[in-house]
């Protein structure tokens, strides 16, 4: 249209058929539940040469969740958890880059669950090398981050009889792969 201004370059979009964010968390200190959060979708900013120049802007649907098990993944959308009526987005927007060695950086950003919002720091492995297909350039990252659930309000508890600790362990690992696209 005219008079509209020109799209960002540098601007990615978030290919949700293509990303996906994947949680693991240690249940009665024995085993590993392993979930996937819903659809990941958003925008990032990057000159496809420098990640100095990487910003995100993610978000991910957490009314999608699934951990294969129908009543853990009906808890897990409770407000003993994620209450994802109330909230049913968790946010990350980025606010600093750390570059790191070849095919690696930090990107620190603000992290929303429920109602909190908190500094944290992922650590990316890519961004891959650019290619072009289907009429569009792509590229792709992964991110982790270990997350202590406490902080974001996801307090359910229950302790083993044997008092040997938590059901559900405090920490969480969470895993991002992105595949964003620019036209």
């Amino acid at each position: 249209a005219r008079g509209a201004a020109p799209a960002d370059p540098n601007e990615w979009t978030i290919d949700p058929k293509h990303s996906a964010a994947n949680f693991a968390v240690r249940h009665m200190l024995i085993s590993t539940v392993r979930g996937q959060l819903g659809k990941v979708t958003g925008k990032v900013w990057y000159d496809g040469k420098s990640v100095s120049s990487i910003r995100a802007d993610v978000r991910i649907d957490v009314k999608g969740l699934s951990t294969g098990e129908a009543a853990r993944d009906t808890h897990l959308r409770t407000p003993d958890f994620f209450d994802v009526d109330e909230f049913p987005e968790i946010k990350f927007v980025s606010k600093r880059v750390t570059p790191g060695a070849a095919g690696q950086f930090k990107l620190v950003g603000d992290l929303t669950i429920r109602s909190t919002t908190r500094e944290v720091t992922l650590d990316v492995e890519g961004p891959a090398a650019v290619v072009t297909a289907q009429g569009a350039k792509h590229t792709a990252a992964t991110a982790t981050v270990t997350l202590n659930r406490f902080d974001y309000g996801l307090k359910w508890n229950n302790l083993i009889e044997a008092g040997g600790g938590a059901i559900v362990a405090a920490e969480v690992k969470v895993t991002v792969d992105l595949e964003v696209t620019k036209r």
